[in-house]
């Protein structure tokens, strides 16, 4: 049985401790609603858990029930929180290494961001997650494309003078120096001011295209595909702690259900592109694909804005951002 805390109730579950009557209970927070594949990902775990008869439940408050969307690295790190879903460079304030998993042209399609997760870069990563005493369960990329109202957007070379929303700070100073200027908002924001002419263009998630239906006010779309610029770490974490603690029963139930959800999030994270593709087409909305020499050109505009700019502001930036670059 799934009981819902909010308000006063909820913070009491939070430190009433971890021991039901039964059963040891983990809790889980995350940002988004319970139709989402983040939310899927968790559930997949919370199931494979509850299946393998271990002694172990994970309770999942969605909808940033149990905490606001950027405040629940901290919470998890001091063993307040025993599990979240959380785009990693929320945490980038915390520790700077982390804006990497949501920079320019470093992953270029969801091929390339799994054998990112098995990398070098990765471990370093999941070391300074270590020393937060946070480890990744489920490690996870969600990809995304631009939008144009007038005109597509695959390479540098059609960004001067539009106005556009960049997801993301590294994002935009990349398109800052290739000639854009910048309007920062959230993504569901993107569609009225597109409707208002405050927006020539967006750069966002595939699940957000859809879901604010941007294909409503725009005639170009560039989705995820062979190549895309947009890609965010988005894994399901948990207190290394709280880990350490279960039984070796428990730990082995949670690694099961982890890797039957990573499966799932990376054939998810490809179906959403595709569907993103196929509901601006049949919208009547012109689709163009990013070629790999327009990829490149990118990622040389990145070098000289983004990458120039993370290394400056993150203590040993220039070897972490070189390992993440060598993984083909």
């Amino acid at each position: 049985m799934h009981l819902k805390f909010t308000g006063a109730a909820a913070a009491l579950a939070l430190f009433a401790g971890s021991l039901t009557a039964n059963a040891t209970e983990l809790r889980l927070s995350h940002q988004w609603s319970d139709n989402d594949v983040r939310h899927k990902v968790a559930q997949i775990v919370a199931d494979e858990v509850a299946a393998a008869d271990v002694d172990l439940e994970i309770r999942i408050f969605p909808t940033q029930s149990l905490f606001k969307a950027r405040e629940q690295y901290t919470p998890l790190s001091r063993g307040q929180l025993d599990m979240t879903v959380l785009p990693l460079s929320y945490a980038g304030g915390q520790q700077p290494a982390y804006n990497l998993t949501l920079m320019p042209g470093l992953v270029k399609n969801h091929d390339h961001a799994a054998r990112l997760n098995d990398s070098e870069f990765m471990g370093e990563i999941e070391k300074i997650l270590e020393s937060d005493d946070i480890m990744t369960l489920v490690p996870g990329y969600l990809a995304g494309g631009f939008a144009g109202k007038d005109g597509c957007i695959t390479g540098p070379d059609d960004m001067p003078g539009k106005q556009t929303r960049a997801a993301g700070k590294a994002f935009e100073q990349m398109l800052a120096g290739a000639g854009a200027s910048i309007a920062s908002m959230a993504s569901s924001e993107i569609y009225n001011a597109m409707q208002t002419g405050v927006l020539d263009a967006a750069n966002t998630s595939s699940s957000s295209f859809v879901s604010y239906r941007i294909y409503e006010q725009v005639n170009c779309y560039t989705p995820a595909g062979d190549y895309a610029l947009w890609f965010m770490y988005q894994p399901l974490l948990m207190n290394k702690s709280t880990f350490d603690d279960l039984t070796e029963e428990q730990q082995a139930a949670l690694m099961a259900g982890a890797e039957k959800a990573t499966a799932f999030y990376l054939e998810e994270a490809k179906k959403e592109d595709a569907e993103s593709r196929k509901v601006f087409e049949d919208a009547g909305v012109e689709i163009a694909e990013m070629s790999e020499a327009e990829f490149n050109a990118w990622r040389e505009l990145a070098k000289e804005t983004s990458y120039k700019m993370f290394i400056e502001e993150t203590p040993g930036g220039d070897k972490l951002l070189e390992m993440a670059l060598s993984v083909d």
